[in-house]
């Protein structure tokens, strides 16, 4: 599923919007997500996930080619956790409305 596929499910589903203002709701929530998540707040969305920024430290690496050692720069990285319900709906194969085409 891509941003406009979701923008043309919000779109359909929720009415009342033209594509336009659809859009830009659909842009607005991933800005804001985005804006969150890169000032390192956690992001808790009930009933579907956790999303987390954790640090790296920097650590010495092999290239796999060479097998020579390289240094790995301190980084941040984006961790996703699923909820329980989220976890159960997709073993058990419940619907969730949103068709992947």
């Amino acid at each position: 599923m891509t941003k406009a596929d979701i923008i043309e499910y919000v779109y359909e589903k929720v009415g009342g919007f033209s594509k336009k203002e659809a859009a830009e709701i659909v842009e607005t929530v991933f800005d804001t997500i985005k804006e969150t998540l890169e000032r390192g707040e956690k992001i808790k969305i009930s009933g579907f996930g956790n999303f987390v920024v954790r640090d790296k430290n920097a650590r010495v690496g092999r290239n796999p080619q060479t097998g020579k050692e390289i240094t790995i720069s301190a980084r941040r990285v984006l961790t996703f956790k699923p909820s329980q319900v989220l976890k159960n709906a997709l073993n058990n194969g419940e619907s969730t409305d949103v068709s992947d085409d």
